[in-house]
């Protein structure tokens, strides 16, 4: 039965005390149906917009936290989670009826649940990212609180058909870009698969109804399949005398939707999924996992490249478990996960398993170390100047997958995803990452902005004589650093120099960047500062200086400004300008001028994220211009200027120009053509001019997906030994 099928059963307080009464002692369950009758009798007249009376979901919230087993305390709190906001009963009643750390958690709950949380398209909020920067601090101080929330989202979500459609997809948004990753982070996958797949379905319900339809057709086959090959393998394992379990193990929709995303990017199909068919393997002991992947490869061919072994790495949510994709009977790839019956219950309960009850004052050190990296959370806190910045932080530091690094002595660290040497520089110490001049992983020198991978070691090499880090570290484009906790360390640090030297360098970096994608600052100076309210000019320019802005982020912002802004004079007649691809110009929409056919105009060469202006032509439809093309500033007829823009994403490339200034030597094109493909780019032509003094102007045309990339481009071309300038140019 999927998720959607599910709904709230009628509230059943003796099956809640039964289900309590198989893990707490006896003398404990009284007081929860304590708890129940106090949170009657506050709800009482209360109903749900589903129609049920109100009580029916603190007692659905309290099941799904009693399946965890956690403690007496938690399940009090579950039931009576809404008293304090709801029903206005005072935090120091519950204390003197129910105990302080019962009315604690209910108190932690009730703040949390006035907070609207998001971080996808609001993180830029100050507002949201204090929220967001409030509950996992909460969670920090006691991770309880944040359990019984994410079965109380689980429950809202599995009665969200009763809210608005926009109801439905606001609390969807934010289950899915904040719930979700938590419950994954703290390995809670059955919380997790099951929240996902609602937000799926409030999100992009005709693609869950696509997916559900599918597996549908599939289940009866898929499922006879899966029962036919453990049966074959439970004897294979008999034989080899290994005592386990064999089950087979559904993959949620969502997941498959991820996948298949991924597979669509390669090029492969549906029924290419590798884990739609899934067998999961329960051994003893670990050394029962590994004979027991022996057996599983002995009998089918394991793919190449298919094989994950977290029992000796574990996950950052602390799932233990061996992974292998094999060729099963019928030459159909096969998932098999291999993990004992304690690692079952850990990557199905996460660090819930390492929470249950034991009595006051039981938990171990191991258990708090389990959670050590909510207590990071704390410190970083302390670090960061602002909520924004914490909520960067929490995207990257903890959201993120991870990957584990050794350092040359052995030890390991974990960093997000992505991170590169000089992250794992700043994780190991704040002045290694300052005086870092390169590395090596595994033995060989490796770029500071390569990406690591699980198991790399990395020795980091350091300058006695240098004193502090590069500013080149903080561009997007290079991608040096990528973990917030590394960015913040060398923000912190520029942050220290002197103000006049930051306003002079952020003046520097923006002019600089805007001039060679020929943008006009020095014309829409206040516009661009509007863009950053409450900023002065000179602070704008200081914070691009010391990092806290990326120039990357400022060109973004400042790219509609020409359009909104420009206004044509009444000189001569504009050229009609060649096409630069015949067609409807992909991703251009003309505005109010009904279905006209749009070309490019090659006097220009406007790109996504240009601002653009259309010219309506006697015979050729629209052709589109920068809205700085001299074509259109010289314009006399203004009634044949409309209004075009960039009708979302495609996958049309466009020629730019870009003119390079470089000292003369041998390579240089080679080694120009060598990150222009890097970047996926086509050159598609080149011209070089010799210029008297040892220099040589390169003139190229790139086909590029638009100005970001473009933006990205220009920054890696001037990393390149010899060049002096590099520049967007219009013809």
């Amino acid at each position: 039965m999927s998720v959607l099928e599910r709904s709230t059963e009628a509230a059943d307080i003796g099956a809640l005390l039964d289900q309590v009464r198989g893990y707490l002692p006896a003398d404990r369950v009284g007081l929860i149906a304590d708890a129940y009758e106090f949170a009657e009798a506050s709800h009482q007249g209360q109903m749900r917009r589903t129609g049920d009376p109100y009580i029916t979901h603190p007692i659905e919230v309290t099941k799904l936290v009693a399946g965890l087993e956690l403690d007496q305390s938690s399940l009090i709190a579950a039931l009576l989670h809404d008293v304090q906001e709801d029903c206005g009963v005072a935090n120091e009643e519950i204390a003197e009826r129910f105990g302080k750390d019962a009315a604690q958690l209910v108190e932690g709950l009730t703040k949390l649940d006035s907070l609207p949380l998001r971080v996808g398209e609001d993180e830029g909020s100050g507002e949201q990212a204090q929220n967001l920067r409030k509950m996992l601090l909460a969670m920090a101080a006691d991770v309880r609180v944040v359990l019984i929330k994410l079965c109380d989202r689980l429950h809202n979500m599995r009665t969200l058909h009763a809210l608005s459609a926009e109801k439905q997809h606001s609390i969807a948004r934010e289950t899915m870009d904040v719930f979700a990753p938590l419950a994954t982070r703290l390995g809670i996958w059955q919380i997790k698969w099951e929240l996902e797949d609602l937000a799926f379905y409030y999100l992009e319900s005709e693609r869950y109804q696509e997916i559900a339809n599918r597996l549908d057709v599939t289940r009866l086959a898929r499922e006879r399949y899966i029962e036919d090959v453990a049966v074959g393998l439970r004897n294979q394992l008999e034989d080899a005398q290994i005592e386990a379990e064999v089950t087979g193990r559904a993959k949620n929709i969502y997941s498959i939707h991820q996948k298949e995303q991924r597979y669509g990017r390669e090029a492969k199909s549906f029924d290419q999924i590798y884990d739609l068919l899934a067998l999961r393997i329960l051994a003893k002991d670990v050394a029962g996992c590994y004979a027991a992947l022996g057996v599983v490869h002995a009998t089918w061919r394991p793919l190449p490249g298919q094989f994950d072994d977290y029992i000796a790495s574990p996950k950052a949510s602390m799932y233990q478990s061996l992974h292998t994709t094999v060729i099963g009977p019928g030459a159909r790839p096969l998932e098999v996960q291999i993990r004992t019956h304690e690692m079952h219950q850990v990557a199905e309960y996460g660090v819930a398993a390492h929470w249950r009850y034991k009595g006051a004052g039981e938990r171990s050190a191991e258990d708090e170390e389990r959670i050590a990296w909510l207590r990071q959370l704390l410190e970083w806190q302390r670090e960061l100047s602002g909520a924004e910045e914490f909520v960067e932080s929490v995207k990257t530091d903890v959201f993120d997958d991870q990957v584990f690094v050794l350092s040359p002595k052995g030890d390991v660290l974990d960093l997000p995803a992505g991170a590169t040497p000089l992250d794992f520089a700043y994780r190991i110490h704040t002045d290694l990452g300052h005086q870092t001049i390169g590395a090596k992983v595994n033995g060989k020198m490796a770029a500071l902005n390569s990406t690591l991978q699980n198991g790399d070691v990395v020795e980091v090499m350091r300058s006695r004589s240098r004193s502090g880090p590069s500013r080149d570290w903080l561009s997007e484009s290079l991608g040096y650093l990528q973990t917030s906790q590394g960015r913040q360390k060398v923000r912190q640090w520029f942050r220290k120099q002197r103000k006049a030297e930051s306003v002079e360098r952020g003046r520097e970096m923006i002019e600089r960047e805007l001039r060679r994608l020929a943008f006009d600052l020095a014309e829409h100076q206040e516009e661009v500062l509007a863009l950053f309210p409450g900023k002065k000019w000179n602070e704008l320019l200081a914070a691009i200086g010391y990092g806290d802005i990326s120039v990357e982020s400022v060109t973004r912002k400042a790219s509609g400004l020409l359009q909104r802004h420009q206004q044509p004079d009444e000189n001569e007649d504009i050229p009609l300008a060649r096409p630069s691809q015949p067609g409807s110009g992909p991703g251009l929409r003309a505005l109010g001028a009904g279905r006209l056919e749009t070309n490019l105009a090659r006097c220009c060469n406007p790109v996504p994220g240009d601002s653009v202006r259309g010219y309506v032509t006697r015979s050729r439809g629209v052709t589109v211009h920068r809205a700085d093309c001299h074509n259109v500033l010289n314009e006399r007829e203004r009634d044949r200027l409309i209004d075009v823009d960039w009708a979302g994403t495609d996958e049309q490339r466009y020629p730019a120009n870009v003119q390079i200034e470089a000292w003369d030597r041998v390579g240089l094109l080679r080694d120009i053509s060598t990150v222009v493909a890097a970047e996926d780019v086509n050159m598609v032509n080149v011209n070089t001019t010799k210029n008297g003094d040892g220099t040589v102007s390169v003139l190229a045309t790139l086909e590029t997906s638009g100005l970001s990339q473009i933006s990205r481009l220009l920054t890696r071309i001037e990393t390149i030994r010899g060049v002096r300038s590099c520049a967007r140019k219009s013809s």
